[in-house]
């Protein structure tokens, strides 16, 4: 029997860019930031107007992925962090504060520890209602 208290929850509309190679100074130690090194990012971004439907197949009216990609590496080539939280929180700044996106989530995920596929982790921000 089913019952009314059953709910289908269906994930929001949203544009994905999955691992996407980023260049940056990253580490703790100092030796670690002097050598450029490569980093993924997964990155997902909710639109602003909170669906995909009815784009009339313009790019205007969507988030240009090329565009944030291209975005994210100069971001993450200007200057150094000791954390890949600190660049995986500017990320998702940049995001709701450049293109139309009404929420964030950026995973940054580093290669570095022997016997590992690579350290993780997950920022989400949404954009502040004014």
């Amino acid at each position: 029997m089913i019952t009314d208290s059953l709910t289908v929850s269906i994930p929001p509309d949203h544009v994905r860019i999955a691992g996407l190679r980023l260049s940056t100074r990253i580490g703790v130690p100092d030796s670690e930031r002097e050598i450029p090194q490569s980093v993924e990012a997964d990155i997902t971004m909710m639109p602003r107007s909170g669906s995909l439907a009815g784009l009339n197949d313009k790019i205007d009216n969507t988030i240009d992925y090329y565009k944030v990609s291209q975005r994210l590496r100069r971001l993450a080539a200007t200057g150094e962090r000791k954390l890949i939280e600190s660049l995986a929180e500017e990320c998702a700044d940049v995001l709701l504060a450049e293109f139309p996106t009404r929420a964030a989530t950026v995973e940054i995920r580093k290669f570095i520890l022997a016997d590992t596929g690579f350290v993780a982790v997950t920022v989400t921000k949404e954009a502040t209602v004014e």
